[in-house]
């Protein structure tokens, strides 16, 4: 889906990657599930591009639903896989996650997010070899876009958000969601599966003053109200919540 002329979005909002166009090369954000690739090749082909043009690929962290088709770029096209260090055993499939953070479950959107993982093969884990890592706080890479990483640890001890300011945008990753895939809840809203919900509300603090037009989370529609607003409602769920 064309965010903006150089801004693509791979997903139907449920499970979300991203495309970034920079002078014709692309770097790739998050890699969803495995069986979203075919939906990659897609988007690629309708931005005039291909795999050929794709130098990068950035993960917000390293949990199943956001490797699924890395380790296929990696080894058919040599594209160099980057994550905060602090994921990089998440993304090799060395470390699992623990069944905690859950929170509450409606049955309908539940069913629809397990029945989309077994269509997508989001059940499978997809361990990606070979990593670039980076340990930084605050890091610029050198790829298309020139992606800045902010670590904001909680979700998972690596997770990062991208900021890109050549596309306007802050992808989020499950640093915040827009919609929760376990309840059908829209807003932003910490995600669900964080494992350490205090580090995470605390991780929004580096955000603060951040500004873009788009905040772009890895499950949930496009955000465009403004990232302060963003993290004004995200913090008022979490107070309201412990009422």
């Amino acid at each position: 889906m064309r965010l903006s002329p150089t801004l693509h979005r791979v997903g139907n909002g449920l499970v979300n990657s991203y495309l970034i166009d920079d002078g014709g090369e692309v770097t790739v954000i998050d890699a969803g599930m495995s069986g979203q690739h075919g939906d990659l090749l897609r988007e690629l082909d309708a931005m005039g591009r291909s795999l050929d043009d794709v130098r990068a690929l950035v993960l917000t962290h390293g949990d199943t639903d956001h490797v699924g088709f890395a380790e296929r770029l990696r080894r058919e096209r040599g594209i160099p896989v980057f994550v905060h260090a602090l994921d990089a055993d998440r993304a090799r499939g060395s470390v699992s996650k623990p069944s905690t953070g859950w929170g509450p479950i409606r049955l309908r959107p539940f069913a629809s997010f397990m029945w989309f993982g077994l269509r997508k093969g989001g059940l499978r884990n997809n361990p990606v070899t070979e990593l670039r890592t980076q340990g930084a706080e605050v890091a610029t890479l050198d790829v298309p876009g020139a992606p800045r990483m902010i670590h904001l640890p909680g979700h998972t001890p690596g997770s990062a958000a991208i900021h890109v300011p050549t596309v306007d945008a802050l992808f989020i990753g499950d640093a915040l969601t827009t919609h929760n895939v376990l309840t059908g809840e829209d807003g932003p809203r910490l995600a669900p599966f964080t494992l350490d919900p205090a580090a995470a509300l605390a991780s929004l603090d580096r955000l603060d003053g951040l500004e873009a037009a788009w905040l772009l989370p890895g499950h949930g529609l496009p955000w465009t109200g403004g990232v302060a607003e963003a993290l004004r409602q995200a913090r008022a769920a979490v107070r309201s919540s412990r009422s």
